[in-house]
């Protein structure tokens, strides 16, 4: 090789390594990206309990507008020379409808409302997969370095490792646990940074329902025919909304219901009658045949 070839490559190479040199400056100039992603049923579990003592949703008030800015205001302290990507926050709909509340979330800014299904037991199916996809996919485009996840399934586990797989941070967040953990010990050992709000955190955005009561308590109850009568309206209002597909899923288990149903079913049962059924066992065993003497006749 001559000299004119040598100083030729020398050429090549030094500008080469004056391009890298200006990629790398603008690299530096580009700020860090981070999003946040809220697993809601989690949420309203760990914090129902934390602040009102129960994870029945129906007990208690979320802000959850207040919630999510907080979340927004911890991740600016915590990725100060970030910006932030979005929120997605993840629930469970009936076929993936939105609830007026589910509908007011969305409409906040920087948030993107997900959801997966609920099936007849209230259980949410598919949101683990939902917040796996969207941690990969932004993960592999480079459209986060950081994460915050708020969430405490195991099966959340892929879901980090798959983000970290493409070199982002994978942070996890949790609420207070009263005894124990509310967060699975595999997905604690995954992350990269771990961190929990207690009750002062979580407080100021819980509110217990006041518990509902009647008028006409001091009236004789209604007949058993009476209850049987509403248990069948009932019937019909969730087969309605639901389809055929959960009562399916129902009817192996009769006489029994799931609690979460039994439950919706009573409360919505008292709010018709206008009266308490709870010290009435014979009504509430009316309401349920009722409610199952409509669904079988459909089937």
């Amino acid at each position: 090789m001559n000299d004119a070839e040598i100083n030729q490559i020398a050429g090549r190479l030094e500008r080469t390594n004056e391009l890298l040199q200006r990629m790398l400056a603008e690299v530096a100039k580009t700020p860090s990206t981070h999003a946040i992603f809220v697993d809601a049923g989690y949420v309203y579990a760990a914090a129902g309990l934390l602040v009102a003592g129960t994870e029945d949703r129906r007990s208690f008030d979320l802000d959850a507008e207040g919630l999510i800015e907080a979340f927004i205001d911890k991740a600016r302290t915590i990725f100060a020379d970030s910006r932030l990507l979005r929120v997605y926050w993840y629930d469970g709909a009936r076929r993936r409808i939105h609830t007026s509340e589910q509908q007011a979330i969305a409409e906040l800014p920087d948030v993107k409302v997900r959801l997966g299904n609920l099936n007849a037991n209230n259980q949410q199916k598919g949101v683990d997969s939902l917040i796996r996809t969207d941690l990969e996919s932004l993960a592999r485009h480079r459209a986060i370095s950081d994460a915050a996840l708020v969430g405490g399934d195991e099966d959340l586990v892929s879901a980090v490792e798959a983000a970290q797989g493409y070199g982002a941070r994978v942070h996890l967040w949790g609420i207070e646990a009263g005894e124990g953990r509310n967060q699975a010990e595999p997905l604690l050992w995954e992350v990269d940074s771990q961190r929990t709000f207690d009750l002062d955190f979580c407080r100021p955005y819980i509110t217990r329902r006041p518990v509902t009561t009647y008028e006409n308590e001091g009236s004789p109850p209604p007949s058993r025919d009476e209850v049987r009568f509403v248990g069948a309206q009932i019937a019909a209002t969730w087969l309605g909304e639901r389809g055929r597909a959960e009562l399916a899923e129902l009817l192996p288990g009769h006489p029994y219901l799931p609690g979460s149903v039994d439950q919706d079913l009573l409360i919505e049962a008292e709010r018709r009658l206008q009266r308490s059924l709870r010290g009435h066992a014979l009504l509430r065993r009316a309401l349920r045949d009722g409610f199952w003497q409509h669904l079988q006749a459909q089937f």
